[in-house]
């Protein structure tokens, strides 16, 4: 990767949907050449998806949760088994698996705090490998990106 992938990658993350022709005058380069690196960057993955981000509190999530998760550690099947729902429940919008107080770390969005509740009855109560979790319910969103400082 060169510096002109660095800036075609910093102008993407704030919007991908930019014109190639704008992409190709940004950088300095024509719009076959950015074409070209956009391949190469999906291609080796460098560009793993291009998504919309979406206003949760426009479409009904009032309730974002940042819960620390500390299970049984008992067998590796049963964190393993942990891992797989947490990655398909919808609800859950990060899941790291952490080194130091906990195992996992998730942020989980909910539409109140019934909705969350019915999630912590579903997710973390009705599983016998968790064995405890702590919530901080976020007040106020003061930054939220997926942009990399490239």
């Amino acid at each position: 990767m060169d510096k002109s992938d660095y800036r075609l990658l910093s102008v993407l993350q704030q919007n991908a949907r930019t014109p190639i022709q704008e992409l190709a005058n940004h950088i300095g380069a024509s719009t076959a050449s950015v074409q070209r690196r956009l391949k190469v960057l999906r291609d080796n993955g460098v560009i793993q998806k291009e998504v919309a981000v979406l206003d949760p509190k426009k479409l009904g999530f009032g309730i974002t949760a940042i819960v620390s998760v500390e299970l049984e550690r008992d067998r590796l099947d049963q964190i393993d088994a942990f891992k797989r729902k947490a990655r398909q429940d919808r609800q859950v919008m990060n899941f790291y698996c952490i080194a130091g107080d906990g195992d996992f770390v998730m942020i989980v969005v909910s539409k109140d705090i019934e909705d969350y509740e019915a999630f912590t009855h579903r997710f973390f109560f009705a599983d016998k490998n968790v064995r405890k979790f702590r919530t901080s319910i976020v007040v106020s969103t003061e930054k939220a990106t997926l942009e990399l400082p490239v």
